[in-house]
């Protein structure tokens, strides 16, 4: 059975409070664990798609009847960080055996019924019964309670993605975007060039270079749409596929990480430079 998850917010600073528990925010694939009453396993994308098939390894993890969790599946690399990359090349395909995570943050449903009405912290404590024992399958997400911006300095340090504060009463929120959960992401920052913009009708989009000009990319995230008639105003070049070319204007950019075609992930506008 589906339930649809509840979402975060953003929040662009990390804060310390004994309301909110932290965890570290997974970089995978947002996962509705299901099992019905006859024992079946069902997996689902947070936009309803049924993956099932797609993780066989995850049927026999001895979930109880009734169950739905939610969670992140995730790749780990060499070094034990989850792996956005891998986690998707073995989503997409069936050659790919990269070893998978399930990694439980919450109960939505036990014996049948939901328990969405109950403290975040109560649904922790009903996960630790339902998954007593981290496996390679199966983990849950671990947290401490306040502490949100030394933990968020650690994270940095190690390079991850951020962090998740969650107000320890919180209920679940189903299919909505709450403000009592956050996101806190660690962004990194670049300056680069726009050197021309998607032809329309294809949805917008700036063509971005690294300063040595190296291909950087594609920005459609955050661009105010002055910022837009700026770019459209500057001086065309040429045309060239889908993109028309233009005069090149430095930017900063805030972004994920660098993929390992050394692309920008996620590269979002923040100023002219």
């Amino acid at each position: 059975m589906f339930i649809s998850p509840m979402l975060l917010n953003k929040t662009d600073q990390p804060f310390d409070s004994d309301d909110y528990v932290t965890e570290l925010k997974l970089d995978g694939i947002r996962l509705i664990y299901s099992v019905d009453d006859a024992g079946k396993v069902r997996l689902y994308s947070r936009h309803n798609n049924e993956i099932t098939s797609k993780f066989p390894e995850l049927y026999n993890l001895d979930i109880p009847p009734g169950t739905v969790l939610d969670g992140e599946l995730i790749v780990s690399d060499k070094d034990g960080k989850p792996d956005f990359e891998a986690v998707m090349s073995r989503f997409m395909s069936s050659k790919d055996k990269s070893q998978i995570t399930f990694v439980a943050f919450d109960v939505i449903q036990r014996k049948g019924e939901r328990i969405t009405n109950l403290p975040l912290l109560e649904r922790k404590e009903i996960l630790q019964d339902i998954v007593p024992h981290d496996t390679s399958l199966i983990a849950k997400t671990q947290f401490i309670e306040g502490h949100g911006s030394a933990y968020f300095d650690a994270i940095k340090e190690q390079s991850l993605e951020g962090i998740v504060l969650k107000r320890k009463d919180s209920r679940y929120e189903i299919g909505k975007r709450s403000q009592s959960w956050l996101k806190v992401i660690n962004y990194q920052y670049s300056d680069v060039f726009v050197v021309g913009y998607r032809k329309q009708p294809k949805d917008f989009g700036l063509l971005l270079t690294f300063e040595d000009g190296r291909y950087a990319g594609v920005m459609e995230l955050g661009v105010p749409l002055s910022e837009r008639r700026y770019v459209y105003g500057k001086q065309v070049i040429r045309e060239e596929n889908d993109f028309t070319l233009i005069e090149s204007i430095k930017c900063r950019v805030k972004y994920r990480n660098l993929t390992k075609a050394g692309l920008l992930r996620l590269p979002s506008f923040v100023e002219w430079a």
